[in-house]
């Protein structure tokens, strides 16, 4: 893993040799075991490589081959290797020395450019072919690994990160306009629905799947399809469900950790998802006699719980519990003391290049990936996508289908057993449903509708940047909200998949916290192969017998204490502390607003009348438990977007 970087010019024209210098010195920010580049004529490649894998240590990159034509640079971590080199035809006497580049260099021969969608892992790589003179790279399905690039017509330059491209001199900064009124708009985490662009009008991003291709002088991007062909599976019990899903959850949760000498953590919530996680990691590696590393944010100790009763704002005695119950965990709960979303932006801003909006996490984030480096941690595990792969399973939304259809039979026995699970009345359930199944027929407003969060963006701006018209549009506005999605959760699920936007603030900061941090994060249920065998398993075998998130529930028996496996009463929720933390800096954190509502830039941008209501009610202090409310956020999106407009512009 690490970083790539690479020069091409179209024309032909020798690239100077302080391009590659000035681009590969930009990368020195980040640590690295080896930083390499090599040149030729019209094309540069560079590596800024961290070693992970045993493999890696071996590698050479970039790497030139002149018998077969061919160069590459790659930041890549390949999951399926096996499966792979049994298609490649690859002797068994050199794959466990082979490298993740070997075979993408391999797969590249054997399939051209529809090598990416075989390929399952977090990769970002360009493989130059001499003798096509093409040169050609690709993204992963969902983005882990970034990559940016620019081009103009003559030139068509490429980096992992962003700030080494403005380090030639032919890339100047200039804002996106587009791009900034659309994030501003959007009222949820989410970024604009087009991945190709970012906050830089001159620098463009190769979207989560898809691959490009430069060749007699035409760039051509398009998107590949991981997600193709996915087949019903059609198995014969409940059990055998259950086994098929240990199987191809294992091979995704170990695929990484025999490949890597270094330390394996993980984080570590009180959830199904990351408890799973750590549960197969800790059993796997105690075969190894290695323990696994897990690291748990918990709120400062003055922290006075304010959430509901079904709700843990400190998830330490769930946490216990699997840490007791799977055992060979090494754990560590933090509290980051004297940190908060506020102390946070000015590195935040340098990690992301960016604006962002995820600033309530943020602060427990990156402080669990500095500890895992200063621990020897090679690989961070996470659940991140489990919500919609292994503990997918919405009940309320599959009742509401079986309403809609008039199942009456099969919802009353479902119905039934989940009210016994859950502690809520049937009486309670059935008005929740209809409201749900015949939302026409309900009257009043839909609570949780994106509406009920205040426009942040001016007006002006919003039409001067060609979006005003979307302001109007539920499904534009609230992006991966209930405005957005559709009610069947089945479509719900395909479009989480299909949209490549649903995950791409989330590749792009994984990806640069492990660049920064030398720290290499996988999500097994973010692995294609698990996500595949979702896709096709009936939705039966995620709702059953009153149990939402059914099937992982039923496959961690065994791996999971009950009262984590089959808890549905009471969850952890994150973050509850964001304003408790802020309160020491209270004080400055209202000037600055003051000062950025005074800004002359700011009142362009921002839709001042709401922005100074919500300052207000600051000025008076804001309760702990406003902490998911708009005020925060309206707040906090503005002092980041207000620092980031004065640190580059």
């Amino acid at each position: 893993m690490g970083a790539i970087a690479g020069i091409y010019h179209i024309q032909g024209e020798p690239i100077p040799t302080n391009s590659s210098e000035l681009m590969m010195s930009a990368l020195s920010k980040y640590p690295a075991d080896q930083s390499a580049a090599w040149q030729q004529d019209r094309i540069m490649l560079g590596c800024h490589a961290q070693w992970i894998t045993k493999q890696a240590a071996q590698e050479i990159l970039p790497y030139y081959d002149p018998q077969r034509g061919l160069a590459i640079t790659a930041d890549a971590i390949i999951d399926n290797r096996d499966e792979l080199m049994d298609q490649l035809q690859v002797p068994h006497s050199e794959r466990s020395c082979m490298t993740d580049s070997e075979i993408l260099l391999l797969a590249y021969e054997k399939w051209s450019e529809r090598m990416s969608e075989r390929l399952v892992g977090d990769f970002a790589f360009a493989i130059w072919d001499e003798r096509k003179q093409l040169l050609f790279g690709a993204r992963d399905f969902s983005g882990a690994r970034t990559l940016y690039y620019h081009h103009d017509g003559q030139r068509f330059s490429f980096c992992t990160t962003m700030t080494p491209l403005f380090a030639l001199p032919y890339i100047h900064k200039e804002l996106n306009e587009r791009w900034l009124a659309e994030f501003l708009a959007i009222r949820g985490v989410f970024e604009p629905p087009d991945t190709s662009t970012t906050v830089y009008s001159h620098i463009h991003q190769l979207p989560p799947s898809h691959s490009f291709i430069i060749s007699q002088s035409r760039l051509r991007i398009s998107r590949y399809d991981s997600l193709a062909s996915i087949h019903p599976l059609r198995l014969r019990s409940s059990d055998e469900y259950e086994e098929a899903f240990r199987e191809v959850f294992q091979r995704a949760v170990t695929s990484r950790l025999r490949r890597s000498s270094l330390h394996v953590g993980a984080h570590l919530s009180g959830g199904l998802d990351s408890g799973s996680v750590a549960s197969f990691a800790a059993r796997a590696l105690r075969q190894e006699n290695r323990p696994l590393h897990t690291f748990s944010y918990i709120p400062e100790g003055e922290f006075e719980d304010w959430t509901p009763k079904h709700r843990f704002a400190d998830e330490r005695p769930l946490i216990c519990q699997t840490v007791q119950y799977v055992g060979n965990i090494k754990e560590y709960y933090l509290d980051f003391k004297g940190h908060s979303p506020f102390t946070e932006i000015d590195d935040w801003l340098d990690i992301m290049e960016s604006p962002y909006k995820f600033f309530d996490n943020s602060f427990w984030l990156r402080g669990i990936y500095k500890q895992a480096q200063q621990r020897g941690i090679g690989v961070l595990l996470n659940g991140a996508r489990g919500n919609y792969s292994i503990s997918w399973g919405p009940a309320i939304e599959y009742y509401a289908m079986l309403m809609k259809k008039f199942n009456w039979l099969q919802l009353s026995r479902e119905v039934k057993q989940y009210s016994r699970n859950v502690g809520v009345g049937r009486k309670q359930l059935y008005s929740i449903l209809y409201r749900k199944a015949f939302p026409s027929l309900v009257k009043g407003k839909v609570s949780g509708s994106s509406s009920d969060f205040p426009q942040l963006i001016h007006s002006g701006f919003a039409e001067r940047a060609g979006i005003y018209e979307k302001l109007q549009d539920p499904s534009f506005v609230g992006i991966g909200s209930m405005d957005d999605l559709p009610a069947d959760p089945l479509e719900a699920r395909i479009q989480h998949f299909n949209r490549v936007n649903m995950w791409t603030a989330t590749g792009s900061s994984g990806c640069k916290l492990s660049l920064r941090y030398s720290v290499w994060s996988h999500d097994p249920t973010n692995d294609l192969r698990v996500i595949r065998f979702c896709l096709g398993t009936p939705m039966e075998q995620f709702v059953h017998s009153g149990m939402d998130r059914a099937l992982i529930r039923r496959s961690t028996e065994g791996w999971l204490p009950d009262s984590i496996r089959l808890n549905q009463r009471t969850r952890g929720i994150q973050a509850a502390d964001s304003i408790h933390r802020m309160r020491s800096d209270w004080p400055v954190i209202i000037d600055e607003l003051e000062q950025l509502s005074r800004d002359s830039r700011m009142q362009q941008f921002i839709n001042m009348p709401v922005l100074q209501e919500a300052l207000t009610e600051a000025r008076q202090g804001l309760d702990p438990n406003q902490a998911y409310g708009p005020s925060i956020k309206l707040l906090m999106r503005s002092i980041i977007l207000y620092r980031f407009l004065q640190t580059n512009f």
